[in-house]
């Protein structure tokens, strides 16, 4: 009976031993941390804020152990879902003076998580082939003399400017208004839409007056010149129904929810930390749009070439 006993016991062990073979070997092959919690990031509708979110992302999960949960919303769709819950953290954000005033001090929701390192500008630009053949062009006295250059049929009888997503932060028709130009505003309704009408009429030479800004990688492969509009001072746009001026230089910022900078931990030290270049911008950006590559893809590639940049972000 004993022998038998150590015989079956033994039987036993060894299958539980197969079974655990089969079904892969042991914990410590198969189990995953658990998740330190969800991050809600906003995405915005243009690349250079995809490529900043993607990198962001691929740390809080691959570094931090964090879930990433992305929603895509405009710029004023996002603050409101900071104050709603369904954002915890936009990691560019352009001026929005309006938004910070009512979410920062009125309401007193969200909050400043510092500048994220890259520069903006917004302005009016034309092809610079157009610069070449018609050298005043970039003065705004002079736009008028060349309204019927830009005529199109969304335009009719004025020149048309072309701006981007609607959703944009944009002076333009205030700008035109004001400055008494002869050009109607025709929406493209998109970045992408933009970055093609640019491209055709650099190729082409086709005349086109555009909304743009930097940090955008297209400008690596695209000559455009800025339009001089009348230059930009304090106070100058603080009405918006009478703005006759250029467009502020915006050192970019991030908005966090005033709940996620209390408790997000080391997710909240990582975005307060967070801090790079308009050029390390576009080589995402680029890799995204022009190589192809998957937003999660063209961020390991940014991780694995900077670890001297983003080792300095990591909370201590």
């Amino acid at each position: 009976m004993a022998t038998h006993g150590r015989r079956a016991a033994a039987s036993a062990l060894v299958f539980v031993l197969l079974l655990a073979g089969c079904t892969g070997g042991g914990a410590s092959e198969k189990a995953e941390a658990p998740s330190k919690g969800t991050v809600r990031l906003a995405i915005n509708p243009w690349i250079g804020y995809e490529a900043s979110a993607a990198v962001l992302t691929y740390l809080l999960a691959e570094e931090l152990g964090y879930e990433v949960e992305k929603k895509h919303l405009d710029e004023a769709k996002s603050w409101e879902g900071i104050e709603n819950g369904e954002v915890d953290v936009i990691i560019e954000n352009w001026g929005r003076e309006a938004e910070k005033k009512k979410y920062i001090e009125e309401k007193k929701v969200a909050v400043s998580a510092g500048t994220n390192g890259n520069k903006g500008v917004i302005g009016w630009y034309v092809p610079k082939w157009m610069v070449d053949r018609y050298p005043d062009i970039t003065d705004w006295r002079n736009l008028n003399k060349y309204a019927d250059l830009f005529k199109t049929s969304k335009s009719g009888s004025q020149g048309q400017f072309l701006s981007g997503d609607p959703s944009f932060v944009t002076n333009d028709s205030a700008l035109i208004k004001n400055l008494d130009l002869n050009y109607k505003v025709v929406y493209a309704g998109s970045e992408a839409a933009l970055i093609k009408a640019a491209k055709r009429a650099s190729e082409d030479k086709t005349p086109l007056l555009m909304y743009f800004y930097e940090p955008q990688w297209l400008f690596t492969q695209v000559k455009l010149a800025k339009i001089n509009l009348p230059p930009y001072a304090i106070g100058c746009d603080k009405d918006p129904k009478k703005i006759a001026c250029d467009y502020p230089p915006y050192l970019l910022d991030k908005i966090v929810s005033k709940r996620f900078a209390a408790t997000g931990g080391k997710a909240y030290e990582l975005v307060r930390n967070f801090h790079w270049t308009n050029d390390h911008q576009n080589s995402v950006a680029d890799d995204i749009t022009n190589k192809e590559l998957p937003p999660d893809e063209a961020a390991k590639r940014w991780v694995d070439s900077n670890k001297i940049v983003w080792k300095g972000w990591m909370p201590k």
